[in-house]
């Protein structure tokens, strides 16, 4: 199984805390490589898979992740999840924006979205 790349995913509480969320990230070198109005993503020019993700909402599940982590796989990664027993927050699906993606609670409480990009 392998892991392409792991991101937090930051809840924020309008969509001008989500520009001023940017316009710092900046200063540290990340640009804008997705904006879909209510979650906008960060990512370094020099390591791409460097990734912040910020939320004023999620549109196509029941909660804001925590963090999200880009697989293989996503189907596979699934059912070893479900086989353990894990609590899964939400069921598989395809988005429109070309990522199969579901949500489990881990351990800790916390929400991780696990995703592939489809072909």
């Amino acid at each position: 199984m392998t892991v392409r790349r792991i991101m937090p995913d930051v809840p924020v509480a309008s969509r001008e805390a989500m520009d001023a969320s940017r316009d710092f990230y900046g200063l540290l070198g990340l640009e804008e490589v997705m904006d879909m109005g209510w979650v906008m993503t960060l990512a370094s020019p020099a390591n791409p898979t460097a990734q912040i993700s910020f939320f004023t909402e999620e549109r196509t599940a029941p909660v804001v992740p925590d963090l999200s982590v880009e697989v293989e796989d996503v189907d596979a990664v699934y059912e070893r999840v479900r086989a353990s027993g894990a609590e899964v927050v939400r069921e598989p699906r395809d988005e429109e924006w070309g990522v199969r993606r579901f949500f489990v609670r881990e351990p800790n409480g916390r929400v991780v979205n696990v995703l592939s990009h489809r072909a």
